[in-house]
């Protein structure tokens, strides 16, 4: 999982430009951001490392305004889903959140100058839901091929899953917490997901 994520975070993140977000087509928003984002690691990698506390600032104001949550959520816990309580619902949808921010930062620090290649896009006139193709190409000339499954909502496009090297993010999430619901139920595995959020965050 750690491997996915990282791999995710240096491919793509996404401008808090909402407004000039909502313009652009999504292989347009992706090559863009991520090229932002590329650029600011390479600018703030000596101060990220000095200060690892502000990763998650980072990340969270970045990256992840541009992920549907409640919509990756409902795929993560599938049927459990719709058992859960609307408190169970938000608390889960927090701490996933949450888990990605702590993860995507400590990430960061792995970051050894990727490059990334986008791939031609296949997209039907009018169609608002699309998979923009990238490939992570590390050092070495070794590749990673990361798809992003994203829509478009009436604030722009969403990313709703991110498949690495034939790895959905959203399938692996599904299966690691749908066994942790089957032995703890759902408070207990939203309580795992503070305990662990509250582990990464050094409190």
């Amino acid at each position: 999982m750690k491997r996915v994520i990282t791999s995710m975070l240096f491919g793509l993140a996404l401008n808090t430009a909402v407004a000039v977000a909502d313009n652009l087509d999504p292989e347009t928003l992706v090559r863009q951001t991520s090229d932002q984002m590329l650029a600011v690691l390479k600018e703030q990698h000596d101060v990220i490392k000095a200060e690892p506390e502000r990763l998650y600032g980072f990340v969270d104001n970045i990256v992840l305004p541009h992920f549907d949550f409640e919509r990756m959520a409902r795929w993560v816990l599938g049927k459990h889903w719709k058992r859960a309580s609307p408190e169970q619902r938000k608390r889960f949808v927090d701490e996933f959140r949450t888990l990605l921010v702590r993860t995507y930062g400590t990430a960061l620090l792995e970051y050894t100058n990727q490059k990334v290649n986008f791939l031609p896009l296949r997209m039907a006139e009018g169609s608002n839901d699309v998979t923009v193709r990238t490939e992570v190409i590390k050092p070495g000339g070794a590749s990673i091929p990361i798809n992003y499954s994203m829509f478009h909502r009436d604030d722009g496009w969403k990313v709703y899953d991110v498949t690495i090297d034939g790895i959905s993010l959203v399938s692996n999430y599904r299966a690691e917490f749908s066994a942790q619901i089957s032995s703890a139920g759902m408070d207990g595995l939203i309580q795992r997901l503070v305990e662990r959020n509250a582990q990464s965050g050094g409190t």
